[in-house]
């Protein structure tokens, strides 16, 4: 099952996505300890990586513990993209990702984003650009298209494949889509029956048979996650074993998953500082003990609370009586 992404192997390709605001390092890291084939980085926006503001900067900034790591850039001007992929490139990225897939109306408006299906042209410009700047692989995540009436990820496959790009992957909707409905992985199919590079299909893989589905109906070689970690850390890990062994790993004991998330929250409060960082890990905490007994109001006490050492003792008392039950 694995795929080779220029110098880059995968044995077990299961991708965490990028995702802005949840795949910063804390997050990346903490995936990549459980296990997880490749993880990419939130999204950046090529001329604000140019300009090296501060946030941007900490946005693709990586450790030891999650190599091989890949950087994703968006923007619309293939100069500007070709100069951010090669600042990452020098700040140790082992892949640069091009995003053609962000359907937000910010990066739309901004004519990057899924915007660059709509002009095949200067979608093959940007990549060409990116993949002469630097020597790491250069790889794509785009969407199905821009609608309906123009399904042309098969086109871009083509365009994509001329430009050098190392590894395609697509998320079963369409941008008019946005994340309603469901994504439809037999539509991926045409763009692996359209070019012979690896491919990665995207979209609602919230469990192991949606892995197993997924890669059955699109025929790709492996699978990125995206909202199906949130809270899940572990759940990439669950996937490779399933998809190597047929083996279906259970979620860790209640107890693991408490000093997952506390040392989760702590990493946050040391990359953003404890201000910004309480306030960030809040949708993670969310994230994590969500379907639990009392989860709703134990999530609306801690978006009030500021102070770290009270939110860490909430938390255990949350789920101490949890804890005995599972004892029981």
């Amino acid at each position: 099952m694995g795929i080779a992404i220029g110098p880059v192997k995968l044995d077990d390709p299961v991708i965490l996505a990028p995702m802005s605001g949840v795949t910063d390092m804390p997050f990346r890291r903490l995936v990549k300890r459980f296990g997880a084939g490749l993880v990419v980085s939130e999204m950046i926006a090529s001329q604000q990586m140019i300009r090296a503001h501060r946030e941007t900067l900490k946005m693709s900034t990586s450790c030891v513990e999650e190599a091989p790591m890949a950087v994703q850039l968006a923007g619309c001007e293939p100069d500007v993209m070709a100069e951010a992929a090669r600042l990452n490139e020098a700040r140790g990225a082992a892949i640069i990702d091009i995003n053609f897939g962000c359907p937000v109306k910010k990066v739309v408006n901004g004519h990057a984003g899924s915007a660059l299906m709509r002009d095949e042209a200067l979608a093959g410009r940007i990549l060409e650009a990116t993949v002469k700047a630097v020597s790491v692989p250069v790889t794509l995540k785009m969407r199905l298209g821009w609608d309906d009436a123009s399904r042309n990820a098969p086109a871009i496959a083509r365009i994509a494949r001329e430009a050098g790009i190392r590894m395609l992957t697509v998320h079963g909707r369409t941008r008019e889509q946005f994340y309603g409905g469901r994504a439809d992985w037999r539509a991926i199919r045409t763009v692996r029956e359209a070019v012979d590079l690896p491919l990665v299909a995207n979209g609602d893989i919230q469990s192991l048979d949606d892995a197993a589905a997924c890669l059955a109906e699109s025929g790709a070689d492996g699978v990125m996650i995206g909202r199906g970690a949130y809270g899940r850390p572990w759940f990439l890990a669950q996937v490779m074993r399933f998809l190597r062994t047929g083996e279906r790993l259970p979620d860790p004991p209640l107890a693991i998953q408490l000093e997952t998330m506390i040392g989760h929250y702590d990493a946050m409060l040391g990359h953003y500082g404890t201000e910004h960082g309480v306030r960030h890990a809040r949708k993670h905490l969310a994230w994590y003990v969500s379907g639990l007994p009392g989860s709703a109001e134990l999530r609306n006490v801690l978006n009030r609370l500021e102070d770290p050492s009270e939110v860490r003792q909430r938390l255990r008392d949350f789920y101490e009586p949890h804890l005995d039950r599972k004892a029981a």
